[in-house]
């Protein structure tokens, strides 16, 4: 029997699990390393004097090193396998937190915040890849999604910090307690299997087979039969600039464009949106942590109905409800307003990302997986790194309202061109794309 056979007929089980909890490890720091950005901004602010445009600038320079992060680190995944990328790229993303905290001067903070994203877009696509590649047909985009989750728990952790320590001990406490655990969690990860799929396309079949074999011994015998499942192909590069997958390249990587945009331009500038409506910083704080809340149940809802409906329209349907909670919150006009629409976007938002990162390796065959998520996701951070900028730039203009209209408008944007993608991935092999 083929090793992939073997490795699909597999029951979801403890190491998947394992996996799952090892990778959403990491993937809560690194989002807790992002979410920081957003919950000292306004103490930076204040000690540096930032006009709105510096300030956006500093929230940009994070997801600049996101760009170069997920086009670099997806080729490199391709070449040198998904297990390296997910364990460095943390280790980096930490050590530039640390160096953050340590940051002598404004101008080092824009670098160590670039380098860090570095580290962050190196991995959130690769790490998505991995867990799809080991995952069951009929469970991937679950898992994938469930992996997602875990964004939500550590933006939730940086709302707790930056609500519990920035008012007293400042910004460079934050970032402080966002390193420590991030560099033990790279070390975790060295522990952490190479993709069967990966090794298969490498002609590695040896190794491919000991560590399906490994997982086999983990469940109870006799095993269900097994499929057929097509060995990967060998695809250059510029596959992905030609048809059939040309369309997918340029319709996800308008929508992840778009998606980052939309996200990044609103969330990061939160609280200090919510500064500019006349709430005090502790209170905006308050608020922003109570509405990253709803992004735990946004994510579940999302896992479990990719399955059920399929990725695409959950992934339409979600951007397209994200886009009207945030028009609704540019509107708000009382506290309790602020809260109920704040949520619905947290809500729709990360349920949409969950959709996205389940969705996109999934379109892209096992030779170009880490390649083609990557370079949709670094088209994606041009989107977010331009988003904080123009949002300082249009925020005297546009008003805090305004601004969040704006980004409504362009999730919306980001329905419209996941719906063109026209391809639903649900039920089918990795293999057959």
């Amino acid at each position: 029997m083929d090793v992939l056979s073997r490795l699909e007929r597999l029951p979801l089980g403890r190491p998947h699990y394992r996996l799952l909890f090892l990778l959403g490890l990491g993937w809560a720091l690194d989002a807790m390393d992002v979410g920081l950005i957003s919950f000292t901004l306004p103490a930076l602010s204040r000690e540096f004097g930032l006009s709105p445009v510096q300030a956006g600038l500093l929230g940009s320079a994070g997801l600049l090193g996101m760009l170069l992060g997920a086009s670099l680190g997806g080729r490199l995944a391709d070449r040198s396998g998904r297990k390296a990328v997910v364990g460095y790229s943390l280790f980096l993303a930490g050590f530039g937190s640390l160096l953050t905290a340590l940051a002598p001067g404004l101008g080092w903070v824009y670098l160590f915040r670039f380098l860090t994203g570095l580290g962050l877009g190196a991995e959130l696509p690769v790490a998505a890849s991995l867990m799809g590649e080991f995952s069951p047909r009929a469970h991937r985009g679950r898992m994938v999604v469930l992996l997602e989750a875990f964004w939500a728990v550590g933006w939730l952790l940086a709302a707790l910090v930056g609500y519990l320590l920035v008012p007293g001990l400042g910004w460079r406490a934050a970032f402080l307690v966002g390193a420590l655990p991030a560099l033990y969690a790279a070390y975790l990860r060295l522990s952490l299997p190479e993709s069967p799929r990966w090794l298969l396309a490498q002609g590695r079949l040896k190794e491919a087979e000991d560590v399906v074999a490994a997982w086999e011994k983990a469940f109870p015998h006799p095993l269900p039969p097994a499929s057929p499942v097509p060995s990967p192909r060998a695809y250059p590069y510029a596959a992905l600039f030609r048809p059939p997958l040309l369309r997918r390249t340029l319709f996800l990587s308008l929508a992840w464009f778009a998606l980052n945009a939309g996200y990044y331009g609103a969330f990061i500038w939160l609280p200090s949106l919510l500064v500019a409506q006349g709430y005090t910083l502790v209170r905006s704080l308050e608020y922003v942590l109570l509405i990253t809340l709803a992004q735990v149940p946004g994510y579940l809802a999302a896992a479990f109905l990719v399955e059920r409906l399929g990725r695409r329209p959950v992934l339409v349907a979600f951007l397209a409800f994200s886009a009207l909670a945030a028009c609704l919150l540019s509107r708000a006009s009382s506290p309790g307003e602020v809260l109920l629409f704040g949520s619905l976007l947290s809500f729709f938002n990360l349920g949409a990302w969950g959709a996205i990162y389940a969705y996109t390796p999934e379109l892209f065959p096992t030779a170009l997986r880490g390649s083609g998520a990557g370079l949709v996701a670094a088209v994606g951070r041009v989107g977010g790194i331009a988003a904080p900028y123009a949002t300082g730039a249009l925020l005297p203009a546009l008003g805090p309202g305004g601004v969040l209209a704006l980004h409504g408008g362009l999730l919306l944007l980001a329905g419209l061109f996941a719906f063109g993608v026209g391809v639903e991935t649900r039920g089918r092999p990795l293999e057959e794309r």
